[in-house]
This record gives C-alpha cells, structure tokens and sequence, in this order.
C-alpha cells in the first residue's frame, strides 16, 4: 500500500492542478497522479502553443498590412520551425514556474498513467503497480481529439491540432474539417502564414455556440481573407492522395488540400480509467455530476472535460477550485459553502481574427425565456478601434426593463473585454449600471460602455 492522503486527483490538466493548490492551500494533504506532464492539454497541446502561433500568425498579418499605417515591409519567410520553437518556449516558461509553485505547495506527484478502482470498498487511485487512497478523490482526465468514422487520422496528411501544432513545414492548402473554436482559429492563423485555406462545417455556420450575429459577422470577415467557407456540408469521404488528401461532401462536392485538419470537437478522457467498474455513472462518455460535482460514488468528484459542458480551461480552473472549497468546507476547515460554477456565467473566447468574446445567453437563448431587447453597437464609433482598423460591434442582450444578460463582441482585441463583461453579466447589472461608469478614451473599452449608454436611453456616439 502506498502512501495515503486526504484528497488524490488524477490528472493535472487546468482543472486537476488548480484543485490541487487550492486544496494544499487550505491545509490538505494531496496526491497528483499524472501520466504526462504537470498542465496537461492546456499548456502543452492546447491553449498556450495554440495562442503563441495565433501571435506570430497577427506579426505576420501586421507586417503584411503595415502600409495601411505608413510601414512599408514586407514578409522574407515564414519559418513554422521557428514558430513552434518560439511556442515551445512559452510553454517551457510556464511549465517550469507551475512546477516549483506545485512543489512549493508540498503536493505530491504521482507519475505514470492512474486508473479508478474499489480499495476496501473503497475509491482509491491505481499507479503501476502502487494504490493511493484518500478521503476523497477528483476525477480530471480532461478530454481528446474527436474523429468520424472513415477518417484515418495519420498526423502527416490528416491531423489533429496536436499534430498541427508540431508541423515544421507550412502546407500550401488545407482544408479544415469543423468550423468551432479550433477549427476557426487554425484557419484564421494558416491564413495569416499564406496558407490557402477550406472551412468545412456540417452545421449551418460557424462557430454555432454563439449568437447568430457574431457567426454571420465571423464568416464575412473571413471572406474578405479569402478563406472559403462552406456550410451544411457534411462528410462523405476521405482519402489521402500522392499530392495530400481529398474530401468528397454529401453534397457530392470534392475538394483536394495538402493536408486537413480534423477539428470536429473533443471528447471526455474517460475510456479504459476504471470509472465504470469503481460506480462512477457515465452518459455519451461523460461523468454524470451533481450541481456540486459529485459523482455517484460517495467521496468522488469530477470535474473539467470530463464533465459535460464548456470545454474550456478555465471553466476547469474555476470547477478545480470549487470542489478544493467544497471538500474543505465539509471537514469544517471553510465556514461558508462555495458558490457552484454556471455555465452560462463563463466568458468564452475564439481567438481567431476578429477576435470572438461573449459571456452569458445568446438572443436565441435568452428568447426561450420570454421577450428580449437587445442593441448592437458598430465599432465603427470606436476611436480605438479605427486606430487598429477593426470592424465589429458589441451586441447587448437584456430581459425587457430588466438586467443584461448577454454580451456578444467580434473585433480585434475583444478578449480583453471579456472581463468586464462578465461582471456585468454575472451582477445583472442593468443598462444604467454600467452606463454610469466611465470609460477611459480612447479605449475599446468605451464601447461597451457606449453600448449601455445606448441601451439605457442616452445613446452618444450612435444613433438612437
């Protein structure tokens, strides 16, 4: 028997490792099994690499367009070994301040690939040929790339993201199997690089878990890119050709590329880990989980990708540490119950070009609920936004006489506007509310406070 502890997490991804300094923060003794590398997906195949080319993808399009502002350059080479070295190095960066902050905090790392299973009727954590038992566990395996059926994902012609995101050649053309967050943002960033670019969507738009407009304003700019877009277009067939691979639709259209990428969305990591046979309930892959988390076996938690909903990291950093403050709170180390996490209260980001940021319901969500106002304001009224030569809007979504309870923004550098739209979204706070802060100038910012200004009847740089 190896050694115990008052709370094991398998898996070290966004979700799992914030549980885990949140919980040896509050006192608990902690095992972090982990099969790969602290920060899992996120840090090494995910977020961050992906993020790091998406910013040598803008150098590259701010040098191609720098004549706009009177810089006359021009673009000698794109070396994408260069770039993921450069990606690598941010990775490595944040890998190694995650791992002494982990070590700092006293946890424990378990190396090597855990399974669930039944110790004295009990759920424990099985590494090699060790068992760790705790009090309680959490179950953060995160998630993989999905495929379809018919597709051999092979990473040199049909790829992943993970294989994208190791590619030391770029391709003349690709075609982009999906037309979600991954699928746009690598084919905005390819774009960037001169790649020759299909965007292949079996839905009828673009990135569908946002508002209408955004998706409608997303597949414009990409057409002035001169990135094709085709929708309604479900997969027939796929082989791969001396030249690269060939996509036959439904429809009966073929298109041919030098390489795809499959981003048709990814699936729980739950397969082969034990949870079935230890009691875990499962539906479609997914751990079945309480408002709190819980699973269905007493003492077990599971929270991130595993659970359905937004795939995002920080939905897992806030879940990690909320199930940390939860088990606390149930020893009486926390006085107060923590606050369950809300979809709907999670900012989500695209970071393709334009940007994508939104928090909370779409108008064709919040419609469901009864009538709804909403106001759009055009970039176009923006100082800042003409200074980058930007165009989008900020859409506003509120119940009648009643709080926001949407924002919808597509442009340059809208993700860093994410953050006060949540709070306005997340407080209810009316149009007045926020109408009455002020907003520095110039700045985007101003133009959520224009937005509201507008919405609350006192509309300034727009017509109303």
């Amino acid at each position: 028997m190896a050694a115990s502890f008052d709370l094991v997490v398998l898996g070290a991804g966004s979700g799992g490792y914030a549980c885990a300094l949140r919980a040896a923060e509050l006192g608990l003794t902690v095992g972090l099994a982990e099969k790969d590398k602290v920060g899992g997906t996120c840090l090494h195949r995910g977020c961050i690499p992906t993020k790091a080319m998406l910013h040598a993808a803008e150098v590259a399009e701010s040098v191609r367009l720098g004549s706009q502002f009177g810089i006359h350059a021009a673009i000698d080479k794109i070396d994408l070994a260069g770039v993921v070295s450069y990606a690598d190095s941010v990775v490595d960066r944040i890998y190694k301040g995650l791992s002494g902050l982990v070590s700092f905090r006293g946890i424990t790392i378990i190396h090597g690939a855990g399974r669930l299973r039944l110790q004295n009727g009990r759920p424990a954590v099985a590494v090699d040929d060790e068992t760790y038992e705790a009090a309680n566990l959490v179950l953060a395996t995160g998630s993989y790339s999905r495929s379809l059926p018919g597709l051999d994902v092979d990473g040199v012609k049909i790829l992943t993201s993970e294989h994208a995101l190791r590619l030391d050649r770029l391709p003349a053309s690709a075609i982009v199997l999906g037309g979600g967050v991954v699928g746009v943002e690598f084919a905005s960033a390819w774009r960037s690089f001169g790649v020759e670019i299909t965007v292949v969507e079996a839905l009828p738009r673009l990135v569908s878990g946002e508002d209408q407009s955004v998706s409608t304003a997303l597949e414009r700019a990409f057409s002035k890119r001169k990135i094709n877009v085709i929708t309604n277009a479900a997969m027939s067939a796929c082989q791969p050709t001396e030249s690269g691979v060939r996509l036959e639709l439904a429809n009966g259209q073929l298109l041919e590329a030098e390489i795809m990428l499959v981003a048709v969305g990814r699936g729980p990591q739950t397969a082969d880990l034990g949870y079935q046979e230890a009691g875990v309930d499962l539906e479609d892959g997914f751990v079945r989980v309480t408002e709190r988390l819980e699973t269905s076996v007493p003492g077990a938690y599971a929270l991130g990708d595993v659970v359905r909903g937004l795939q995002l990291a920080h939905r897992g950093f806030a879940q990690g540490i909320f199930v940390a403050e939860e088990i606390a709170h149930r020893k009486g180390i926390l006085q107060q119950a923590p606050v369950p996490i809300v979809d709907a209260d999670v900012p989500r980001i695209t970071y393709c070009d334009p940007e994508i940021a939104s928090v909370g319901l779409t108008e064709e969500q919040a419609s469901r609920f009864g009538d709804v106002e909403t106001l759009t304001y055009d970039l176009a009224g923006n100082g800042k936004s003409q200074i980058l030569k930007t165009r989008g809007f900020v859409k506003l979504v509120r119940r009648p006489n009643g709080p926001v309870v949407g924002v919808h923004m597509i442009g340059a550098r809208v993700s860093e506007l994410a953050g006060e739209a949540q709070l306005i979204t997340n407080w209810e706070a009316f149009p007045s509310d926020v109408a009455g802060l002020i907003h520095a100038h110039p700045t985007q910012s101003e133009a959520l406070g224009e937005a509201h200004l507008a919405l609350a009847g006192k509309p300034l740089h727009t017509h109303g």
